[in-house]
């Protein structure tokens, strides 16, 4: 197990030992080098029983409203860099693997998604998982920030993308 600091990249960690899903995790202080270029470390690579396998980049975000009204409810941002790393990955690894963002939402205890079906307690909070894949991702972003290189989806095309992580690596 990699000593992690980020407290989302921990709890997706304990979250596949704890459902004994096969995993490497990657050690992120080193960048790759591939072709002479330098590439994004990804966090995980996970086997799955029920697909291709999974290069994973765990972007963590806190629920930031209870109202689902609100169009934040579930950020999704990633970075220009996220993206294209993922991609190569993606096209490294050739078949057999894909690409994915996991969107690890810690909930605050008066959140309205503590009633979601899938959800993971870790060091006293909870967490759910959800993943989009980079492919998927790719076709439906939009920009966020010119100035700091993110993009994202609207809440209506991640909802309709997105999936709970157990429900691919798990049968």
């Amino acid at each position: 197990m990699v000593i992690r600091r980020n407290h989302y990249d921990a709890a997706f960690e304990d979250y596949l030992r704890a459902a004994k899903v096969p995993y490497v995790a990657v050690d992120e202080k080193r960048r790759a080098l591939a072709q002479n270029a330098s590439i994004k470390s990804l966090d995980f690579i996970v086997s799955s029983q029920q697909g291709p396998n999974l290069l994973v980049d765990v972007k963590g975000r806190t629920e930031i409203s209870p109202d689902q009204r609100q169009s934040r409810r579930w950020e999704n941002w990633a970075t220009i860099e996220d993206i294209q790393g993922l991609q190569q990955w993606q096209e490294l690894f050739g078949e057999g693997f894909i690409s994915a963002l996991v969107f690890a939402y810690q909930l605050p205890p008066n959140s309205l998604s503590n009633d979601l079906e899938r959800l993971f307690p870790y060091k006293g909070s909870l967490y759910a998982f959800y993943l989009v894949k980079i492919d998927e991702y790719r076709l439906k972003m939009r920009s966020r920030s010119h100035s700091w290189q993110t993009v994202f989806l609207h809440q209506q095309d991640f909802h309709e993308m997105r999936q709970p992580v157990d429900a691919i690596i798990q049968s």
